[in-house]
């Protein structure tokens, strides 16, 4: 599997100008309408005795893993399902196919509001069915948490040079499903959920090519190299 793409680029999502603008987000904008919301609402259910510091313990970090199986599932099962019509081909072009396609457009390394709000409303409206507040909502708060690292480590992987081994090393994972293996290499985030499932790859290594006769061309091949 092999997908084209366009380094150092953008284009149009949409035709439609109000569209085409909620389609974009600068980065910073999740952090600063998700950490105060969060914050807040963390504040407010200890003060008012919804929830405690020994529950937030335990429910945080759960709502993190939650978080992470999420994240390798939208990717994996969402993400990258194109389906056999048109509407569906659209949907995995508006979802996920341009960031393939464009992968150093910086206006779409984050999730646009648009998207995250809904999702966010679904997830704490089922958490509210099941009532028990001492416990949903920090599992609430650490699914969120988990969504804004893993908002800040996709950002970072395409658009800083790392500086440490883990990074480096997280950045050649995502760099790989992009330009040479895009059904492999899910996790984000992490590499541990493709290592535990079995779905992780690594880019096969260059070699030089063998010097082609005199009058012939060699064959050139889309998607697959940086």
């Amino acid at each position: 599997m092999s997908r084209s793409y366009l380094r150092h680029q953008s284009g149009r999502m949409f035709e439609n100008n109000f569209l085409e603008a909620c389609s974009r987000v600068h980065p910073s904008v999740p952090f600063l309408f998700y950490i105060p919301l969060t914050l807040g609402l963390y504040a407010w259910s200890l003060y008012g005795g919804k929830t405690t510091l020994g529950y937030s313990a335990l429910f945080v970090p759960l709502g993190v893993l939650t978080w992470l199986g999420m994240e390798y599932s939208l990717h994996r099962y969402f993400f990258h399902w194109e389906g056999n019509g048109p509407f569906t081909r659209r949907v995995h072009e508006i979802t996920h196919g341009y960031h393939h396609k464009y992968p150093d457009d910086a206006d779409r390394l984050v999730m646009p509001l648009g998207a995250s709000i809904p999702l966010a409303i679904v997830i704490g409206g089922l958490l509210w069915l099941v009532g028990q507040p001492v416990a949903t909502i920090p599992y609430f708060l650490g699914i969120v948490w988990g969504y804004l690292v893993y908002d800040f480590l996709h950002w970072s992987t395409h658009h800083r040079t790392p500086r440490t081994a883990w990074g480096k090393a997280l950045r050649a994972h995502h760099m790989a499903h992009h330009f040479a293996t895009p059904d492999r290499n899910f996790g984000i985030s992490n590499m541990w959920v493709d290592i535990l499932v079995g779905s992780g790859g690594r880019r096969p290594k260059r070699t030089e090519q063998p010097e082609q006769p005199e009058g012939q061309r060699p064959e050139v091949t889309s998607g697959v190299t940086e």
